[in-house]
């Protein structure tokens, strides 16, 4: 699910109820030790509370305390610890075992109530498998089914050995193939009463009666981020749009209602379906032919007062985005341009496109190839300059765009693309952990080519933010801003909370890292940060500078560059 920080407003109980399906009541929790995205909550049979936590590890309320323990990755291999502190899956199985999976770092098992750990990574399962899916593992009487961007995982031996779940460019890879599904990209995951498994993926929903061995699907156009089976061999669907039931039988939807993208489901005890969205909790009852919802919680508060902020006018044309929509279009928002996660990697010089293997990737603008082989690593990597150029204010910028880390590459040098055409497909050559397209866009003064691409620098010179230059979704804006610090200064790696954004579940929106001395602003901008595909609305943006929180309030539009500036008063 996406990250999402509780509102004031709203008890922690009532957030266990909804994002916590094994919860059998409410219960009034205490408060986390520090202010963390829940990114998962779960309750264990033993009735003690699992909090899965974007980059502080878990967290876990044993039953009868009062108090949170907590749970974190260690260097020190002999700790045996989690192999990340970003997770948002929990699955519990009869003799004891908890699972857990992560935000791009694999899963792991504990036998003994989470003293010690045995974890899958990257060392164990290679460059794919890493992302699990949200609250994406379920179990089955002594078997584990893992949901992952690159299909299922499924031991029946607390993981001594693994089969596989996957389509047909999976099985080309996997070891041990248990079944096929449409699409390997799974994005939810759940099991019903009557022995049935649901997937939605992203060419729709697949039910399987045999414990994964073959599959029904169901096409459908709007993804299924949330399932919860009910007794009568329904599901509902919690998608991007809002809520519906499906019956599997006569391939109808019974019921239907809009709502904000949906996170998670849960049953109420009256029977309803509670719906965690990005905007507040929501109650729904199902009926023969309809559906009825109403909202328990709102989480985004309606400021009234004007904001602190200003609308752009746009100061360069968009480029297309590298994906297309009909696949996974979404911005990895986990490792964003300039982002560390929290100090654990190294500054980011693009954005990621998570998709499976053989995804088509689309120039952003018509150009010329430059470059087109081998770059980092070996990664497969395609470079065009394009036709068009940017007037900065220390003079014109030619603009490049590069494409890395792919299976295929479709395109020669000197070769001239249109914007849209495919001229690669999703890999994970190269220094790369999962399936998918590293996109960097560069405004470079000088019209060469080993500046733009350079096997031996980390850091190029010219990278530009790509959320400043791909068109933003459909009906979504882009905020974007600077933070000074009291003497005038730049204020490096500083997080920007307070945007909410629904998509992609997978690798959830938390904060805004202002850029690092590696990284660079846009020549036409000269911004901190910038966040694209942000619903239009009201927040209110928070950051600290000089150990003192700032707070701007924002009113984001589609279509537009809304600016912020974070400024102390100085001394």
């Amino acid at each position: 699910m996406n990250a999402f920080r509780a509102p004031r407003s709203a008890s922690l109980a009532l957030l266990t109820l909804v994002n916590a399906p094994h919860l059998a009541s409410t219960q009034q929790l205490p408060p986390l030790p520090e202010p963390v995205p829940v990114l998962a909550l779960a309750q264990a049979p033993d009735r003690s509370v699992w909090a899965g936590t974007y980059g502080a590890g878990i967290y876990v309320l044993r039953a009868g305390a009062t108090t949170w323990e907590h749970i974190a990755h260690s260097t020190d291999t002999a700790a045996h610890s989690i192999s990340w502190d970003f997770v948002h899956a929990f699955g519990f199985a009869p003799q004891g075992e908890v699972w857990y999976g992560t935000v791009g770092n694999g899963w792991g098992v504990s036998l003994d109530g989470g003293k010690t750990w045995t974890n899958w990574e990257l060392k164990q399962l290679g460059p794919e498998w890493q992302y699990v899916a949200p609250n994406g593992i379920v179990t089955r009487g002594d078997t584990v089914y893992v949901a992952t961007a690159d299909g299922i995982k499924l031991s029946f031996d607390r993981g001594a050995t693994w089969a596989e779940i996957t389509d047909s460019a999976g099985a080309t890879t996997a070891q041990h193939v248990w079944g096929r599904i449409a699409n390997q990209y799974v994005l939810a995951i759940a099991a019903g009463g009557d022995g049935s498994l649901w997937i939605a993926h992203l060419r729709g929903l697949a039910r399987s009666r045999d414990g994964g061995r073959t599959w029904t699907e169901y096409p459908t156009s709007d993804r299924g981020r949330a399932l919860m089976v009910q007794k009568d061999g329904s599901v509902w669907v919690g998608t991007e749009a809002g809520l519906y039931r499906f019956d599997p039988v006569r391939r109808a939807r019974l019921a239907r209602v809009s709502l904000p993208a949906v996170q998670s489901l849960a049953a109420a005890p009256s029977g309803d379906v509670h719906a965690l969205t990005l905007d507040g909790v929501y109650a729904a009852t199902g009926k023969r032919l309809g559906c009825d919802a109403a909202p328990l919680v709102t989480c985004r508060p309606d400021h009234g007062a004007l904001p602190d902020t200003a609308v752009l006018a746009l100061r360069h044309t968009w480029f297309a985005r590298p994906i297309a929509l009909t696949d996974q279009p979404y911005i990895d928002q986990t490792y964003r341009f300039g982002s560390t996660m929290g100090g654990n990697f190294q500054q980011h010089q693009g954005v990621e496109f998570n998709n499976p293997d053989g995804t088509p990737v689309h120039a952003i603008g018509a150009g010329v190839v430059v470059f087109a082989g081998p770059a980092e690593q070996g990664s497969n990597t395609v470079a065009i300059r394009h036709d068009r150029t940017l007037k900065a204010s220390d003079g014109a910028r030619f603009l490049f765009s590069v494409y890395y880390h792919n299976s295929a590459l479709l395109v020669t040098v000197g070769q001239r693309v249109n914007e849209g055409d495919v001229i690669a497909r999703v890999g994970n050559t190269g220094r790369a952990t999962n399936d998918h397209l590293h996109l960097e866009v560069h405004a470079s003064p000088y019209d060469s080519v080993s500046l733009i691409v350079d096997p031996n620098e980390r850091y190029p010179r010219y990278t530009t933010n790509p959320e400043l230059w791909i068109a933003p979704l459909a009906g979504t804006g882009v905020v974007a801003g600077q933070v000074w610090d009291a003497d005038g200064r730049p204020v490096q790696q500083a997080r920007v909370y307070g945007l909410g954004k629904a998509e992609p579940q997978e690798t959830p929106y938390a904060y805004a890292e202002t850029y690092g001395e590696h990284n660079h602003s846009d020549p036409a901008y000269q911004e901190h940060f910038a966040v694209s595909d942000v619903p239009p609305g009201d927040y209110t943006l928070t950051v600290t500078v000089n150990d003192r929180q700032l707070t701007r309030r924002v009113r984001v539009k589609a279509g537009a560059v809304t600016w912020v500036e974070f400024r102390p008063d100085a001394h």
